[in-house]
């Protein structure tokens, strides 16, 4: 049988920090209120495109594994902040590595977009449709962001991560995955003014308002979370006890600390970066990845599991066999220009941009377009 091995990874952080004491300069907020309900203490803020973002971090992660750009069969653009609905960003990404025989595709199921990316490129190994593939988990949020929304602004950063996979006859890789999606809840995490719907009614396009339900999306993402880990523990034949480490996705610390109950998996296993870089939707699980192989975390032969959650509302789990080496290959020297202006700079600059422009009256006053159906009981909620 013909797995895909995680050979090479890399990250690319934005080095401008926006803190919890940043937000309390425009909203009605604080440290400790931050802290308290959500675990994050400050975000990154990037001054640079999504796809710059990838470039970085995809060429640390090529050098990693020791594969050269023209050698990829596929990119993996993971995102819910594409640049570009038409072209897609991957062939964008694709073009700035210079892997120009590789296929090149989009992601898009918002915060589980890079492990959906690696289900998707790891079947194709497996099938013999591919031999390799780069997965890029990003997200540029900051320039859609709701500034003057305080149950948003607090969560969110921008960031970036990515992983090569290449086929191997060793049992490494994802050995076990579960993917599903809560459809008839996905309204209530919604950014409206973000997309082709927003023509001409509710909401301007290019101005965004984001509904967010706080405690439905809790009870769903631990309920997908954990049933989707319980079952790829049993598919792989796995015991929590099994698992070296959990690296889930960090949309908040409660939610991290509800899921590693369920899976029965004490904290001391579970890896958390919610701290010190908020949701970074797409970007969190691959970033986290990144830190816990630098960290020292991961050891060889490590048994990883990432539940993860998102808009749609997808969810998902994954059970990673890490292989035999934790150490790059070589190393890139590939880096961001730095920033001219400081996060709370930047920040300030999009919101005095939304206030210019102006938000459409119809968007505050109207609600989000309506769902057809009720929602029903979940099970163990």
């Amino acid at each position: 049988m013909t797995w895909a091995a995680i050979t090479g990874w890399g990250k690319c952080m934005p080095p401008a920090v926006l803190s919890n004491d940043d937000l309390a300069t425009f909203l009605d907020t604080n440290d400790e209120w931050i802290v308290q309900r959500t675990g994050i203490r400050e975000r990154r803020v990037t001054h640079v495109v999504g796809s710059e973002l990838a470039r970085v971090a995809s060429l640390r992660a090529l050098a990693c594994a020791g594969l050269d750009a023209a050698d990829l069969d596929l990119v993996v653009y993971g995102s819910c902040s594409a640049e570009e609905a038409v072209p897609n960003t991957a062939s964008g990404l694709q073009h700035r590595l210079g892997a120009w025989k590789a296929g090149a595709m989009d992601i898009n199921t918002a915060c589980t977009s890079f492990l959906y990316g690696l289900s998707t490129a790891t079947g194709m190994i497996r099938a013999g449709t591919i031999r390799n593939a780069l997965i890029v988990g990003v997200e540029t949020i900051s320039p859609f962001m709701d500034w003057d929304n305080r149950n948003v602004a607090v969560l969110f950063g921008d960031g970036c991560a990515a992983v090569v996979v290449q086929a191997s006859d060793r049992e490494e890789g994802v050995i076990a995955d579960k993917l599903g999606c809560y459809a008839d809840a996905r309204a209530i995490l919604r950014v409206r003014g973000h997309g082709t719907t927003y023509g001409n009614r509710h909401v301007s396009y290019g101005d965004t308002l984001w509904d967010f339900d706080g405690q439905e999306i809790f009870k769903r993402a631990v309920h997908g979370m954990g049933e989707a880990s319980a079952t790829v523990l049993a598919k792989a034949g796995k015991r929590p006890d099994d698992v070296d480490l959990v690296v889930p996705h960090q949309a908040n610390l409660r939610i991290i600390e509800f899921v590693a109950r369920r899976a029965g998996i004490p904290m001391e296993r579970v890896f958390v970066t919610v701290q010190k870089y908020g949701n970074m939707s797409a970007a969190t699980v691959p970033v986290a990845l990144v830190d816990a192989i630098e960290g020292g975390r991961v050891k060889p032969g490590a048994l990883i599991l990432t539940p993860a959650f998102g808009a749609g509302l997808t969810w998902c789990s994954h059970l990673i066999r890490f292989g035999a080496r934790v150490t790059p290959i070589a190393t890139s020297d590939a880096a961001l220009e730095p920033p001219t202006a400081t996060a709370l700079e930047m920040v300030n600059a999009l919101r005095t941009r939304k206030d210019t422009r102006g938000r459409s009256q119809a968007g505050l006053n109207e609600p989000a377009f309506p769902e057809s159906g009720a929602a029903p009981h979940i099970a163990g909620r």
